[in-house]
């Protein structure tokens, strides 16, 4: 490479957000690196469960769920209690489709169906992944892209724009083993860097409390796009809502990665005490916000048979078989024993599930305000078919969820509400778009379908462009 290089396009970050815009721009007939500061392509997208949320879909006519666009953005809105951007919600609905019919034409099918947290009915598809982001990488590689691994990006670069017009990002200085460069971007950069899950001094800044959370998400998350478009003045949004996600072992890794949301089939979540202390019924990130204030920042999922019997091997947040099989699940024909066994006072947990099933039987108000399984939706279940089960979990930092402000085609605008021309961002980089908390699906959905839009956007720019 020569110590600068002209593209149409630099996106940076290799994840779902920015393979899709990278590939999709490449559709579009412009010339695109792709910049990927780890190793390996992925990210947090690749650590996910999988999950991407959209509506109107085959899958969901093939199960009979009844949705609307209209219904997912009120549950967009109530899950973000009514803290979201409508405009980006309503940017988002207006291009699902298309970006669900494109993943699928790519022969990326979703084999699970489920209504996960926030949603009223089924609208979370699991995908695999994994081999979305592999393949869409192949892909860009195999249509001409460059993508540079091992690169960092550390400064963007902003000139002043053609015939005396305002200043425009141009490009981005990056760094690698081969030493330091400036790659030029035509139409623009694209931030799709994802969040700050990974920096103690951000998360020191914006959310101290969560640094007692587990560290997750992907090892590049350290907040670098933020940083350099803060530098240019952006603005930033849903910053005081970063928040761990609840339900994961004490034990988990980088290496192996589990979630468990038996609380949205009927369990409850108890401390040490044995005492209830929040609304299972909640986004899970809320979860992570109030586990984090009890005794060793632990919270059991405590359920019954019935519950159990839910399981479905393979899916991930559902599999309680595998983590029975791996011994982190509790069991006990008695919920004495059980607490015995998992380190519960056994006194204050007879009592608190003796009253959660009086509350369900008399049909009268729970204690912690909980009218149904999952976002309010669903018939309580009674604690009462032993065997009985308990699973240890801690919030988890899987991302933060808060970022850059951005314009319904991406643009990054800056705290006075300016476009800053010629910077773009997608994916988690981005605030603005979940509010208070995120519904399941949401994360990565945003990042393809923002991907689609930005790609578009860019290509338009591209030929206005070249005719004038």
């Amino acid at each position: 490479m020569s110590d600068e290089k002209q593209y149409d396009v630099v996106v940076l970050g290799a994840g779902i957000a920015g393979l899709t815009a990278a590939v999709r721009s490449q559709e579009n007939g412009l010339s695109v690196a792709l910049v990927e500061k780890t190793p390996a392509i992925g990210g947090s997208s690749a650590m996910s469960g999988g999950y991407m949320a959209f509506s109107g879909t085959e899958e969901q006519a093939a199960h009979g769920v009844v949705d609307s666009e209209d219904l997912f953005l009120a549950d967009m809105q109530v899950v973000g209690q009514h803290m979201s951007d409508e405009k980006l919600l309503r940017a988002y609905l207006d291009s699902q489709t298309d970006t669900y019919r494109w993943l699928k034409a790519k022969g990326f099918g979703f084999r699970v169906l489920e209504r996960s947290a926030g949603q009223t009915v089924a609208r979370s598809h699991l995908s695999q992944i994994k081999d979305i982001v592999r393949s869409l990488a192949d892909e860009f590689v195999a249509g001409g892209g460059d993508l540079l691994l091992d690169h960092r990006a550390v400064e963007l670069v902003r000139e002043a724009g053609s015939g005396g017009g305002g200043p425009r990002v141009t490009g981005v200085i990056v760094r690698g083993d081969d030493g330091v460069r400036t790659l030029s971007a035509r139409a623009g950069v694209v931030l799709a860097t994802g969040g700050f899950s990974r920096s103690e001094d951000l998360l020191r800044t914006f959310a101290p409390e969560q640094l007692a959370a587990i560290p997750y998400g992907g090892l590049g998350n350290t907040g670098d796009g933020l940083k350099m478009a803060w530098k240019l003045g952006a603005g930033l949004a849903d910053m005081s809502y970063v928040s761990a996600t609840y339900g994961s072992h004490p034990e988990t890794t980088m290496e192996f990665h589990e979630l468990l949301t038996a609380y949205y089939w009927g369990a409850i979540i108890v401390n040490t005490g044995g005492e209830r202390f929040v609304d299972e019924s909640q986004s899970y990130k809320l979860l992570g916000m109030a586990v984090l204030t009890q005794d060793q920042g632990l919270g059991f999922q405590v359920f019954d048979s019935k519950v159990r019997a839910k399981s479905e091997p393979g899916v991930p947040l559902a599999d309680i078989d595998m983590l029975e099989d791996i011994g982190h699940v509790f069991s006990a024909s008695t919920l004495p024993e059980l607490a015995e066994k998992a380190g519960i006072d056994p006194v204050g947990l007879r009592a608190t599930v003796d009253r959660y099933n009086a509350a369900i039987a008399a049909h009268g108000p729970d204690e912690q305000g909980r009218t149904g399984i999952n976002s309010g939706v669903g018939d309580l279940l009674p604690i009462d078919a032993p065997p009985y089960y308990a699973y240890p979990a801690k919030a988890l930092m899987t991302t933060t969820y808060c970022g850059v402000t951005v314009t319904p085609r991406s643009e990054v605008v800056d705290i006075d509400g300016d476009v800053i021309a010629g910077l773009y961002a997608i994916g988690e980089v981005t605030g603005g778009f979940h509010g208070a908390a995120y519904m399941t699906g949401t994360s990565l959905g945003k990042g393809a379908v923002f991907g689609s839009i930005v790609a578009d956007v860019l290509a338009a720019t591209v030929a206005v462009d070249a005719n004038s």
